[in-house]
């Protein structure tokens, strides 16, 4: 076999091969997915993105519904308005109130309804969700949260399987929230000062300690020049009371000699 021949054949195989994977990564990327913006730590509050690709070439997504598990239930869940579409919340009794901020909440919101309403996401579109939640539990690394969604043809697709550990993909798997550890931001708390920190505040105060023994010197100083300076001032004033007295004196002295002056040189 020539080597032109083995070479367009492992170029028609790698072209295969490259087009099966690309499928298969729009395939895998086309679910209805959650993504939260920035951090979702446990116990605290996070805003997320429901993600809703169309994966249909001749229908459009008019529809979603999305569940959250009463079992791990958030107290607040909050849509941010979209424009073309209309939103509805809907809350369940809990069988176990929740306490949150001192207050007990009997209730929690177990879905979030996305209507279209002079919009919808064409072949070939997607468009995003935004919602608030919190509190996020503390008890678990992940929030499922199972869709539904319809198409202008009337057709459903349920995303509400959950992953299996070490299987595979599931046909239709459900958005999963992963939430990150819990930090002391989430729950008010402070980290203890560190040996710098502290080392900073011994010698600011130490600092400061001496520098009040240095103010104090500095008074006494600063009392001292001012009496030095008063002294010198009366000390200025005798002696320029006294060149004045004797300026005085020449001067009369000066009158009376040139008088006598006079009267001799008219005898």
């Amino acid at each position: 076999m020539s080597v032109s021949r083995i070479s367009t054949r492992a170029a028609l195989a790698g072209g295969v091969a490259l087009s099966s994977v690309v499928l298969l990564s729009g395939t895998a990327f086309a679910h209805v997915s959650v993504q939260p913006q920035g951090e979702a730590a446990k116990g605290g509050y996070a805003t997320v993105n429901i993600k809703v690709p169309n994966e249909r070439d001749n229908a459009s997504t008019v529809k979603l519904e999305v569940n959250f598990p009463l079992d791990h239930p958030l107290a607040s869940v909050m849509p941010q308005p979209v424009p073309g579409w209309k939103a509805e919340v809907t809350k369940s009794k809990l069988d176990k109130p929740l306490e949150l901020h001192g207050k007990k909440i009997n209730e929690a919101v177990s879905k979030v309804t996305w209507t279209a309403d002079g919009s919808k996401i064409g072949p070939g579109q997607f468009q995003q969700f935004p919602l608030s939640l919190g509190q996020l539990p503390e008890d678990v690394d992940q929030l499922v949260l199972k869709a539904v969604q319809t198409y202008d043809n009337k057709e459903v697709v349920r995303w509400i399987e959950e992953q299996k550990e070490g299987a595979e993909e599931p046909q239709n798997p459900a958005p999963v929230l992963k939430l990150s550890a819990a930090s002391d931001d989430h729950h008010g708390g402070g980290a203890a000062p560190s040996a710098t920190a502290t080392a900073t505040a011994t010698a600011s105060a130490s600092a400061g300690e001496k520098d009040g023994h240095d103010d104090k010197a500095g008074d006494h100083e600063e009392k001292a020049a001012a009496e030095s300076s008063a002294s010198s001032s009366s000390s200025s004033d005798t002696t320029a009371r006294i060149l004045g007295v004797i300026g005085i004196l020449v001067g009369v002295a000066g009158v009376a000699f040139g008088v006598l002056a006079g009267r001799r040189r008219s005898a």
